[in-house]
């Protein structure tokens, strides 16, 4: 309870950092139907935050609307330290930053995504990942940058796997993701981009329990590049992606990883993301959310670029394992996650969750089994005006798996 305490306190203040432009229109967001889109823009001007709560301790005089306007650019900072299944004790700065390209907000919200950490595992990590909006939602981009040092452990192909043939491995990781994609009717889109991951000093010490690992098994290389080229066709009728009220996402993508590019080896992969929100009452923001992943990889693919537990952009798929637990050459993944409100004003909510994942094994290539996961969580208002919460989860695996797992953003 104590991390949790430093986490609210820290982000409290810290929150106070918001741009805040204001606009001469008027304080209250509208509840009106978006043109092409199921989403509605939200009230906030009753809500209450932790922005709210920072300026009530700083000045008590303070009154009610001063921040019923909505800021050009809402930034929220999460500095904290905790401890995290994938990461061990860590000290983190998580920062969001959400913005609309025109000023009538009648579009959908861009948002960039940062993350610097440093944990008990000596992984450290630099992530920006963004996903910004051009004017009348005519174009998307997304980007995907990171560098990491990133001491971990891999347990195999498949979802028979078990702690026993736990792998500590080291490597060094960069990732350079950028796709434009442009709008071709109402909600969506076409487009393509670059992708390349990079890993090197790449060291693997065997399996704990002295089997021969899969890693070895695999083709065990001190670096790996994949370097290729991605079409991607996009529905997306969210109006904001940091907390979706209602509204469908379905993102195809298949890659194809070239020599001539850099690649180590040709190989290809179509990976398929839908997620779907149901708002459960006009009178609540009470959500019934689901997220479904399907990847499929042919070729040589480097062992470490694989479909992996939380190998999603966000790194958030398979609450109730650490990131890497499960891996193979093809993955299906599901999620159902209910969001509901604790407290009027909007500055509590709580969550409940269940997921289930299959990888296929290193011989047969198929589908072994499915690894279920089940969890609860908390929500605090970060930011009404982006909706942001931070997203403090406690998830419970097979095999005596659990452990809490902290986000700024809901999970999907």
């Amino acid at each position: 309870m104590k991390t949790l305490k430093y986490i609210i306190l820290l982000t409290a203040t810290l929150s106070c950092l918001k741009v805040s432009a204001q606009r001469p229109r008027s304080a209250v967001l509208q509840r009106t139907k978006q043109k092409n889109t199921d989403t509605l823009v939200v009230d906030s001007s009753t809500q209450k935050d932790l922005i709210d709560i920072a300026l009530k301790l700083i000045n008590k005089n303070t009154a009610p609307d001063k921040r019923a306007k909505s800021g050009k650019v809402n930034i929220s900072i999460i500095p904290y330290a905790g401890y995290s299944l994938s990461t061990g004790l860590i000290a983190d700065i998580s920062s969001g930053i959400s913005f609309y390209t025109a000023a009538d907000h009648h579009q959908n919200l861009s948002v960039i995504a940062n993350d610097l950490g440093y944990d008990s595992k000596i992984q450290k990590f630099f992530r920006t990942r963004s996903e910004i909006w051009g004017a009348d939602n005519n174009y998307k981009f997304v980007t995907d940058l990171r560098f990491e040092i990133y001491p971990t452990d891999t347990y195999g192909l498949g979802t028979f796997t078990s702690l026993s043939t736990d792998n500590d491995i080291t490597y060094n990781y960069l990732r350079v993701y950028e796709t434009v994609l442009k709008k071709i009717t109402d909600d969506y889109y076409v487009g393509g981009g670059y992708n390349l991951d990079y890993h090197y000093d790449i060291t693997a010490v065997g399996n704990a329990n002295g089997t021969v690992s899969d890693f070895m098994k695999y083709g065990q290389t001190e670096r790996s590049t994949s370097s290729g080229i991605n079409i991607t066709l996009l529905y997306d009728s969210r109006q904001n992606p940091i907390n979706p009220l209602k509204g469908t996402y379905a993102n195809l993508i298949f890659r194809q990883n070239l020599n001539f590019l850099g690649s180590n080896a040709d190989w290809e992969q179509v990976a398929f993301d839908f997620r779907k929100y149901i708002r459960l009452s006009p009178q609540s923001n009470n959500v019934l959310a689901f997220w479904g992943i399907a990847a499929f990889t042919g070729g040589n693919a480097p062992y470490l670029d694989l479909p992996a537990t939380g190998s999603d952009m966000y790194n958030n798929s398979g609450r109730g394992y650490a990131i890497g637990r499960y891996r193979g050459k093809n993955e299906l993944y599901f999620e159902t996650e209910y969001r509901f409100g604790i407290t009027r004003n909007g500055l509590l909510g709580a969550v409940l969750f269940a997921n289930g994942e299959s990888f296929s094994g290193l011989q047969s290539g198929v589908f072994e089994g499915l690894a279920p996961a089940a969890g609860t969580g908390i929500r605090i208002k970060v930011n009404k005006h982006s909706d942001s919460n931070i997203c403090i989860d406690y998830g419970v695996g097979v095999g005596g798996s659990h452990g809490l797992f902290v986000n700024l953003g809901e999970v999907f």
